[in-house]
């Protein structure tokens, strides 16, 4: 019986190791994944490596192919489209469960998040913005205090790690949406549930929107002729 709790605990660190790598673009998206190299690094078997693959794939991370193996997954605009009114939704429900359970603890254990997010959005530091921008999502859902929306948050999350941070490479992008969380921790602090739900949502579908500008430009760009002068230009969509 030991025995088979710890292989259990270890495929699901291996998992989540892989999640990490993922959301880190170590794995990018669309790449294929070669478990031999996978196996030396992590210092693991094959069988843990393709237990915690079975997870990912369950959680639409990755793909598995017959006889070729296993990739990455990418998010078509299509998909974009389809899940981010859905986390708006649900993560509206989420701030407004947590606007009504909300105590001056945890407001003051909130308080630091959002001057660190802040800084962030004032240096221009767009991983940092966007680790503190996770652990206020993050913290607002634990909030909430409840495990049937948070599942499926948590779901829908771990899709969406696969376009990582990319609506944050739009210009103003960063300063914008730091805007909209002080105005949602605003709505968190006066306990008003309608109003903390409605600018969550609007926050999410604003990064949608983002998102659709970019693929806009880049889609233009890749279609303007370059002049005998002119340099391409490479859109960062790390």
């Amino acid at each position: 019986m030991s025995t088979r709790i710890v292989q259990q605990v270890l495929y699901l660190e291996v998992a989540n190791r892989l999640r990490a790598m993922i959301q880190s673009c170590e794995l990018p998206a669309g790449s294929w994944v070669d478990e031999v190299s996978l196996t030396k690094e992590l210092g693991i078997s094959r069988t843990p490596l393709r237990e915690a693959l079975k997870v990912l794939a369950n959680e639409g991370l990755v793909r598995l192919e017959p006889r070729r193996g296993c990739f990455i997954n990418e998010l078509s605009a299509r998909d974009i489209d389809d899940i981010f009114p859905l986390m708006a939704m649900l993560e509206g429900r989420c701030a407004y469960e947590a606007a009504r359970k909300i105590s001056d603890q945890d407001l003051k254990r909130l308080e630091p998040l959002h001057q660190q997010l802040q800084m962030h959005a004032t240096a221009g530091d767009t991983d940092k913005y966007y680790a503190t921008n996770a652990l206020i999502h993050e913290a607002i859902q634990a909030l909430a205090d409840n495990h049937w929306l948070s599942d499926l948050v948590d779901n829908l999350r771990h899709v969406l790690s696969l376009s990582r941070h990319k609506s944050l490479t739009l210009p103003g992008r960063v300063h914008a949406s730091c805007a909209e969380h002080m105005a949602i921790f605003s709505a968190l602090k006066a306990r008003d549930p309608e109003s903390a739900e409605a600018l969550t949502r609007t926050h999410l579908m604003c990064q949608l929107d983002a998102l659709h500008i970019l693929t806009a430009q880049a889609a233009h760009e890749s279609d303007t002729p370059l002049s005998a002068h002119s340099k391409p230009q490479e859109l960062d969509l790390s």
